[in-house]
């Protein structure tokens, strides 16, 4: 079963927003040893039967707001599919590769596609199971969108300082939220990807995208702020 620090980190990522509830009862089990959830991918477009050789939902290919479902969904099949093994946040405890430096980019592409279609084995012991036929392809290519776009290790530390002011100023409800907005999505942009992909979606841009012109919100973007920096540390 989860350790307790295991489920300390489930429950304050879910708490956030972070993380799909899905997996907070889950075991950890052993690598290959994964009974495949399914995905809901009826908000993506369809892409075709066969399988394509490069992630069809990045921005620049799909627009800003297929990428972003793409994200959720991706982040979603993540958490229920793939972080017994490959860790929480993508983040691996080395029971499996990391899959945040998996290069953003063709050749990261088609690497994913293979492995999640086919899964691996070695010396016939199943290392990862296949998920292809399964999840299908749309689930295959979120997941990859959420993966890649995994902020890189101590991507957040230039900003702690300012994300902590920020975050004070929201939990007392002070402070222009539009302002506080525009200044968490310039933060968030400049937060760097471990797998080269051009925008990471970090604790800063769900703080960001949770705010509004709703009072109620600043508590909520308070929340995720200090969840997540308290993550980063």
């Amino acid at each position: 079963m989860l350790d307790t620090r295991s489920r300390r980190v489930v429950a304050a990522l879910t708490l956030a927003g972070l993380m799909a509830p899905a997996l907070a009862p889950v075991a950890v089990l052993a690598h290959g040893d994964v009974a495949p959830q399914p995905v809901n991918t009826d908000a993506l477009p369809d892409v075709g039967e066969e399988w394509l050789t490069e992630n069809p939902y990045r921005a620049e290919k799909a627009g800003e707001e297929t990428w972003r479902a793409a994200l959720h969904i991706g982040d979603s099949g993540y958490n229920q599919n793939c972080a017994r093994c490959h860790g929480l946040g993508a983040v691996s405890g080395g029971l499996a590769p990391d899959l945040r430096f998996l290069e953003a980019a063709e050749y990261g592409d088609e690497w994913f596609a293979e492995r999640f279609q086919h899964g691996y084995t070695q010396d016939g012991t199943t290392k990862m199971p296949a998920f292809g036929e399964v999840l299908g392809q749309k689930a295959g290519w979120a997941i990859r969108t959420y993966i890649e776009t995994r902020p890189e290790d101590g991507a957040l530390d230039g900003h702690s300082d300012r994300l902590h002011k920020l975050r004070d100023e929201l939990a007392a409800g002070q402070g222009d939220g539009a302002a506080i907005k525009a200044e968490l999505m310039q933060i968030a942009a400049e937060v760097k990807t471990a797998s080269g992909a051009p925008v990471a979606d970090s604790v800063v841009s769900r703080a960001a995208e949770t705010l509004t012109d709703d009072p109620a919100s600043f508590k909520h973007a308070a929340e995720v702020l200090t969840i997540g920096l308290s993550a980063a540390q």
